[in-house]
């Protein structure tokens, strides 16, 4: 090979090398709004199932449940509003995920949710485990995507307007 072609080979990899770096690049920035959109479609579809059941229009599921969760889950729904509670925060977050609104709230909001979601699995129905851990994932990674949002929340010392 003489040296231009030599040269001319070179630039080509170097520009295919910025190319895939791009391409990289690209899809890694596109990873937090999947995320957010995959975490906003499951919530706001469990919400509206929820408060759908939770209405009478949609009857629960037929799936026999073991024991224990089935005495936890009949006692929120004797409570006459956590179910229906839960199920609207669940639309709401769905619903400001999904529209990419308030997404660190959103975020907040659901976190006690989760964590009673991954307990539940955990202890009472481990055969739903999975999506559980999806979903505790999902939160996590969103939660450090969305970390500068955090930093005042959770600085030691908090100053009012009013000093």
């Amino acid at each position: 090979m003489n040296p231009m072609e030599d040269s001319m080979a070179t630039d080509t990899m170097m520009k295919a090398g910025k190319t895939e770096g791009r391409k990289t690049k690209s899809v890694a920035r596109h990873i937090p709004t999947a995320a957010r959109a995959l975490m906003g479609l499951i919530f706001f579809a469990s919400g509206i199932f929820g408060l759908l059941t939770a209405l009478g229009i949609v009857p629960p599921p037929s799936a026999p449940m073991p024991a224990e969760a089935a005495a936890f889950a009949g006692a929120l729904a004797k409570t006459g509003y956590m179910m229906p509670l839960t199920s609207g925060i669940d639309l709401v977050v769905g619903a400001l995920l999904l529209s990419n609104r308030f997404v660190p709230l959103a975020l907040a909001l659901i976190a006690p949710v989760i964590v009673n979601i991954v307990a539940f699995h955990a202890f009472l129905a481990p055969s739903g485990i999975g999506i559980a851990v999806v979903v505790a994932a999902l939160e996590i990674y969103l939660a450090w995507a969305y970390r500068k949002a955090y930093r005042p929340m959770l600085a030691p010392r908090a100053a009012t307007d009013a000093a």
